[in-house]
């Protein structure tokens, strides 16, 4: 039963998550303001994640998974950033 609905639920989280990135490229070009953008790249992040995860899930293999944790760290440092500069207008203090 779980054999025959993986492929189906994995097709489908694809689908899902590939028009998220869509939306969310549209939203990375089209957003008026800066802070959208940077909410548009944090969810791009978020998505990219999902989608190596469900590669991961696919493949059965947990290299993808470590990809995943690595980008996120990387993703979260990046917004904070992208924040920080965006606020005061300097990273480093």
């Amino acid at each position: 039963m779980i054999g025959s609905i993986l492929p189906v639920a994995l097709g489908f989280a694809f689908v899902c998550v590939s028009l998220s990135i869509l939306l969310n490229l549209f939203r990375l070009w089209r957003g008026p303001l800066s802070a959208d953008r940077i909410l548009a790249v944090d969810t791009l992040t978020i998505n990219a994640i999902a989608l190596i995860v469900l590669f991961g899930i696919a493949y059965a293999t947990s290299a993808y998974f470590e990809a995943a944790l690595l980008l996120a760290m990387v993703g979260f440092v990046g917004t904070v950033a992208y924040c920080k500069f965006l606020l005061r207008g300097d990273i480093v203090e």
